[in-house]
């Protein structure tokens, strides 16, 4: 049938609601076309991945200063992690001319109305839609967990497609918009305990590696909490693609059981903990917080570390959101973190900060980070709970 648009539209694809929506439009009628869309569908949120100066450079920083000429923001949108903690980079050894670049790239999204907060969890922080809404996210795990436990409905958009919504408030309607393709594909029995949000991360990896692009329904998960989700979407996503899985009991959304299921035991996790292990890892940084940490995380890192000294030789970040390191500072979370010599990094990540270079091994709970810290940074990995990583920054 092919794509139809509206008389707005039309007008916003001819050029006359200015030059940054024009193109705007062309990249959401063009993705459109491509996946067969019929129509155009209103979204109600957005969030931009692509943040990180190490990543867009200046010919993404030079797209983004011509998209705010005169582009605007119509719908709520936030961004992904950037490169540093735009307040407190210097103590985390950033250096002066990536810190001024990675302000350049924060700038042009702030002078198109977006909210500049970098955060990979956007639904802790403000931007939560609800069952059922449409919306344009970018991050992986965000898109996971939007898709999977909030219900909302996104595809997972590309840097430049997500900014397109944001100024349109538009999306095409293919993908995971329709219902029709959020039915699960293959069954996942889980015979064995899962306690931590390292074995959540790793159950993730299991999945994630066999299923692929496929939407998982999974079974033998008695219950999960908010940040053991996150842990299990970041993984999922990273080492899968999976945009979307169903949790029978957990998860909100209806789909078809799939007719085959696949068994999943401790073994398995054991192997995959394994795979995410150097024997030989010289443990130098320790990092929690990949997804964001919530304030809820932070209170009980504080506790730990309340009175204590990190060791001399290593780093430990945690990172979350500006909002929630701000509330952070306000219950006296920051101060106790702080003095035991640990950093609270709000902004950023393990995973997209320029840090190849500054460490030798990584200590993490996070299945994610190892993915990034091993493949991109060029670390050796451990993975363990958070109480294991923050006794290693004790030792």
């Amino acid at each position: 049938m092919g794509l139809k648009l509206t008389a707005e539209e039309k007008e916003m694809l001819e050029g006359k609601h200015g030059k940054a929506i024009r193109k705007a439009m062309e990249i959401i009628t063009t993705l459109g076309e491509i996946y067969g869309a019929e129509r155009l569908i209103p979204v109600t949120s957005v969030q931009i991945a692509g943040v990180s100066y190490h990543n867009l450079g200046e010919a993404g920083l030079e797209y983004l200063s011509e998209m705010a000429e005169d582009g605007q923001a119509r719908v709520l949108t936030t961004l992904n992690p950037a490169g540093m903690d735009m307040l407190e980079w210097k103590k985390h050894g950033i250096s002066a001319d990536f810190a001024e670049n990675q302000q350049r790239v924060v700038d042009a999204f702030a002078r198109m109305g977006v909210v500049t907060t970098c955060t990979c969890t956007p639904y802790l922080i403000g931007n939560l839609p609800h069952y059922g809404e449409h919306i344009a996210w970018a991050e992986s795990s965000a898109v996971c967990f939007s898709n999977s436990v909030i219900g909302a409905l996104t595809n997972r958009e590309g840097g430049p497609s997500a900014l397109a919504s944001s100024l349109t408030g538009k999306t095409a309607e293919y993908g995971f918009h329709l219902e029709k393709n959020r039915m699960a594909q293959v069954g996942y029995e889980i015979q064995t305990g899962l306690h931590n949000t390292d074995d959540f991360g790793l159950l993730g990896k299991v999945i994630g590696d066999r299923t692929g692009k496929k939407i998982p329904y999974i079974t033998g998960v008695p219950q999960a909490t908010t940040g053991q989700l996150r842990s299990f979407c970041a993984s999922i996503a990273t080492y899968g693609g999976v945009a979307l899985f169903h949790m029978e009991g957990i998860t909100p959304n209806r789909t078809r059981v799939p007719e085959i299921t696949e068994i999943v035991t401790q073994e398995n996790l054991d192997q995959a903990r394994q795979e995410l292990d150097d024997d030989a890892a010289e443990i130098d940084f320790i990092s929690v917080g990949c997804p964001h940490a919530s304030i809820n995380d932070i209170a009980k890192i504080a506790d730990m570390l309340d009175g204590k000294q990190v060791t001399e030789g290593k780093t430990v970040w945690i990172t979350t959101a500006k909002p929630t390191k701000d509330m952070a500072i306000k219950m006296g979370y920051y101060d106790k973190i702080e003095k035991a010599g640990a950093y609270l990094v709000s902004d950023a990540c393990c995973a997209v900060a320029p840090l190849e270079g500054r460490f030798k091994g990584l200590m993490t709970d996070s299945a994610k980070a190892c993915y990034y810290a091993r493949g991109k940074n060029k670390f050796d990995i451990k993975i363990r709970t958070v109480d294991e990583c923050i006794k290693e920054a004790l030792v």
